[in-house]
């Protein structure tokens, strides 16, 4: 069972009780190696929470396009964040909106691994 922590120690709250639980059965080298994927995809939620803030500045939206949400990107730039009312909402949910996409970028990685691997047996728990 690999340490979540030690492998990425900058997670917290529910993002580590999600990955640990997709970690506990992989060996270190194999936890290694998401981990190092992982990292690389995963967004911060405090770089979500400052390009956010930047919507009130006339970049609205940016937060979405970094999240790979196109066309809400577009409608926000277009809309000045749904006169600002979407900048304000996704204020609020700025952790959550981070997590949905970090979970999303789990589970990718996860994939890619298992079938660019598939002598490792990396699969979801």
């Amino acid at each position: 069972m690999a340490n979540v922590l030690r492998h990425l120690p900058e997670l917290e709250g529910m993002e580590l009780g999600y990955i640990q639980g997709l970690m506990k059965s992989m060996d270190e080298e194999e936890a290694a190696l998401f981990a190092q994927v992982y990292r690389a995809r995963r967004k911060d939620p405090q770089m979500i929470l400052i390009l956010t803030l930047l919507g009130f500045f006339g970049f609205a939206g940016l937060h979405r396009f970094i999240l790979g949400q196109i066309g809400l990107g577009i409608l926000y730039l277009i809309t000045v964040g749904l006169c600002f009312i979407g900048t304000i909402v996704d204020l609020v949910n700025y952790k959550s909106l981070a997590y949905e996409y970090n979970i999303k970028m789990a589970h990718e990685t996860l994939n890619m691994l298992s079938y660019s691997f598939p002598e490792k047996g990396i699969k979801e728990s």
